[in-house]
């Protein structure tokens, strides 16, 4: 995420995007001389009592995303996650036992069970919980310190790559081979939903944009982050050039006034449905908006509403995502 980006006002608001805006904020504060650490920092050796890898107790040291290098069980049984990829350990069979709870996500079936550690995480929480590692969404020092008392404790860069982030988790929770079968998976699903959706009338190099509306009426350019992850890939849909040059400074989102929509705007449009009263409010606004109804996405009947919760970008959010696509943009 884009250095320096940070929002206070939002850090004790529990709902998707506050918890994006969270997660870039902290991972701005990742030690510049960490930048190798941050994209796949996972070297790991035995410690030289191991024997099998199944054995119980076994542990080996693993360097996570901000350089800590952590001993931890080479089979974590009770695990905490931390952060807002849940789906990515579900996808690998691994339930945890403490989360960042968020309701409406595509798998609350999976995690009924596991225990709410709060925002921000709970010490008292997760030491009642206890866990034999850590996961933890988050370069914030200070909140590193305090949980990694409680137990081992590895940063993660939930920002990453799904393939990135999949093959780290995998690593982590002994599940290589779960990782690398999911991952090709993965790949073949997207292909085959693209090559759908190109056969049924999406062109070669058509735009998208992501917008969404904040509390206290603020619209947002998804960019970086969450559904664009999906839509910007090989053989997707392109970036406008304003959201582009968003990308290109490394940002998962931006606020924009709805003066700039049409500067934003794409050949289509998502619209992620938020999850406040006001803020569906304004949203319902902005699209009876005259600004709003004068885009061609909109005049053309272009444009494709998803819940703000669901359309994340986890592992089990995306195999949803890949049936939700073809049939909203299939007419």
């Amino acid at each position: 995420m884009k250095k320096g980006i940070r929002n206070t006002a939002v850090l004790f608001t529990v709902t998707w995007l506050s918890i994006l805006l969270l997660a870039c904020g902290n991972q701005a504060a990742t030690p510049a001389a960490g930048a190798d650490d941050s994209k796949v920092a996972t070297e790991t050796t035995e410690t030289p009592t191991a024997v099998e890898e199944t054995n119980e107790g076994e542990t080996r040291i693993f360097k996570d995303w901000t350089g800590h290098e952590v001993e931890v069980p080479v089979n974590p049984k009770r695990v905490i996650y931390h952060g807002e990829v849940t789906g990515d350990l579900l996808a690998l069979g691994v339930v945890p036992v403490g989360i960042l709870r968020q309701e409406g996500t595509v798998f609350d079936d999976q995690v009924a069970q596991a225990e709410d550690i709060g925002f921000p995480i709970s010490v008292e929480k997760a030491l009642a919980l206890n866990p034999d590692l850590i996961i933890f969404s988050n370069s914030d020092e200070a909140q590193y310190d305090q949980i990694a008392k409680v137990a081992p404790t590895v940063t993660f860069d939930s920002f990453g790559s799904i393939e990135d982030r999949m093959r780290i988790l995998g690593d982590l929770l002994n599940k290589k081979q779960e990782a690398e079968d999911w991952i090709t998976a993965h790949q073949k699903a997207t292909e085959e939903m693209w090559t759908q959706l190109h056969e049924n009338g999406l062109k070669e190099g058509e735009t998208a944009s992501v917008f969404t509306m904040y509390p206290g009426n603020r619209l947002f350019v998804m960019a970086g982050a969450g559904l664009p992850q999906l839509l910007y890939g090989k053989d997707g849909l392109k970036p406008t050039a304003e959201i582009q040059k968003v990308l290109d400074e490394d940002m998962g989102f931006v606020e924009i006034s709805t003066e700039k929509l049409s500067e934003f705007a794409g050949d289509r449009i998502f619209i992620l449905d938020p999850v406040t009263d006001d803020a569906k409010q304004s949203t319902k606004e902005l699209l009876d908006s005259t600004i709003w109804k004068n885009l061609p996405a909109v005049k053309e009947g272009k444009v494709y509403r998803f819940n703000i919760v669901k359309a994340s970008s986890d592992a089990l959010s995306r195999e949803w995502l890949l049936q939700e696509l073809p049939k909203q943009m299939i007419q």
